[in-house]
């Protein structure tokens, strides 16, 4: 199983740890495209922090934002596990989870991300400033900066099991399952049933202890028809749609009554 995750806007301090080593983060295939953001980001986060405040979309209040990417290459790292914070992420809680389950969230997660592409929840990252939908001057939108390497890698990262697409529109927009993986692949909606509404808190939290949930219980679906009975088991009220042509992902809605 394949968990593709968005990453969290905030994230927690890089702290004191070693620097960041690019060569020794997961998917190799990922690199150059990935030292080509960095250079960039770095250069124009020390050249000019108006215009890096302006491309970034930062408000005044997150001026130290800049200054964060700048240092990037010096700046301490750690787990992107702990990197990321938020919504999603508190509700996961890959901290207290027991030593299988972890493991099984070191080989099953993928965190999308702007700068970084897709990284492990174990590969070691600073904090950084850089959302998706960023454009920057000389590559442009990153969206379409991480299509082709992302095309070429992630088929191969999928293997032969379920991809669990659990990330927002943005980080979709990166990497699209084609073909016999997308056939395996199901993407999840949170709705509050009696209204059949998204809220995003709500949708973020949820897709949180969903994940915590299939990690903890050390539930393998196979594809998309078994993950719904996994859900179904651990107490989840789940409607599916499966695809009606062929290359199509499954969709998923967890139907909630309550909004926490």
């Amino acid at each position: 199983m394949l968990v593709l995750l968005p990453p969290s806007e905030g994230k927690a301090p890089s702290g004191r740890g070693a620097p960041l080593k690019p060569d020794a983060l997961s998917l190799p295939e990922l690199a150059a495209a990935r030292e080509a953001v960095l250079e960039e980001l770095v250069e124009l986060c020390t050249a000019d922090e108006d215009k890096a405040r302006e491309v970034l979309g930062l408000s005044e209040g997150l001026r130290d934002e800049v200054a964060k990417n700048a240092g990037l290459r010096t700046a301490g790292a750690r787990p992107a596990g702990e990197i990321y914070t938020g919504v999603l992420y508190d509700a996961l809680d890959l901290a207290s989870l027991d030593t299988a389950a972890r493991r099984r969230a070191g080989r099953s997660l993928l965190v999308f991300s702007g700068l970084w592409g897709a990284v492990r929840v174990t590969d070691r990252i600073p904090s950084y400033r850089c959302s998706m939908g960023v454009k920057l001057p000389g590559l442009g939108a990153l969206a379409g900066h991480w299509r082709a390497p992302m095309a070429e890698a992630l088929p191969a990262v999928a293997g032969g099991g379920l991809v669990l697409d659990l990330r927002s529109a943005a980080y979709a927009a990166a990497w699209k399952p084609k073909g016999e993986v997308a056939e395996r692949t199901a993407t999840v909606r949170v709705l509050h049933a009696p209204t059949r509404k998204v809220v995003s808190h709500f949708n973020k939290a949820t897709k949180g202890r969903i994940v915590r949930s299939l990690l903890t219980a050390g539930a393998v679906p196979k594809g998309p028809a078994e993950l719904v009975e996994a859900l179904r088991d651990l107490g989840y009220a789940v409607e599916a749609q499966a695809p009606q042509k062929a290359g199509r992902a499954w969709s998923l809605d967890v139907l909630v009554t309550e909004i926490h």
